[in-house]
C-alpha cells in the first residue's frame, strides 16, 4: 500500500472505473459517443456598470442533468435578484442548450439552502458534520 498522490494513477483509475461502471450500467452504455457523454461548463457571469465581477455561477451539465458547483454574489449585490438571475439563465441555458431535465447542487446550511428552496429546489440528502458543527444538504429541481 501506498499513499502518495500520484496523478497518472488516479487518471487510469478514474478510466478503469469508468469503464466498469458503463459495462454495469445500460443507461451510461446508451451516453457513450453522445453528446450528453461529456461534462460541459456552463458559467453565467453578472457584471456591475464598471464591468466588475457582481455574481457568478460555476457548474456543468452531464447526462441531462445541470450540475450547480459555485453561485456567489457580491455582498453589496445580494438581495438585488442577482442570484435569482444567475439560477434562472443556468437553468434556462442547461435546458434550452443542452437538453438537461433536472438540476443539482450542493449548500451548508449557512449558505443558501432556504434561496434554493424558494427556487423549487427540494433537499433529497443531508450529510451532518461535513465539515464538523455544519450539515451539507443536497438539492435536486425538475426542470421546464
Amino acid at each position: 500500500m501506498e499513499t502518495e498522490v500520484d496523478k497518472e494513477r488516479s487518471q487510469l483509475l478514474r478510466s478503469r472505473l469508468r469503464e466498469a461502471d458503463t459495462s454495469a450500467s445500460p443507461v451510461l452504455r446508451s451516453l457513450r459517443g453522445t453528446p450528453g457523454e461529456r461534462e460541459t461548463p456552463l458559467h453565467v457571469w453578472a457584471l456591475d456598470p464598471a464591468g466588475t465581477l457582481a455574481g457568478g455561477l460555476v457548474g456543468h451539465t452531464w447526462a441531462t442533468w445541470l450540475h450547480v458547483t459555485y453561485l456567489w454574489v457580491e455582498e453589496r449585490y445580494r438581495g438585488a435578484g442577482i442570484g435569482s438571475r444567475l439560477l434562472s439563465q443556468a437553468e434556462r441555458v442547461a435546458a434550452a442548450r443542452h437538453g438537461c431535465r433536472n438540476a443539482r447542487l450542493e449548500t451548508w446550511d449557512f449558505q443558501a439552502p432556504g434561496f434554493y428552496k424558494r427556487h423549487g429546489y427540494e433537499v433529497v440528502g443531508v450529510v451532518p458534520d461535513y465539515p464538523p458543527g455544519v450539515m451539507e444538504y443536497t438539492l435536486t429541481k425538475r426542470l421546464g
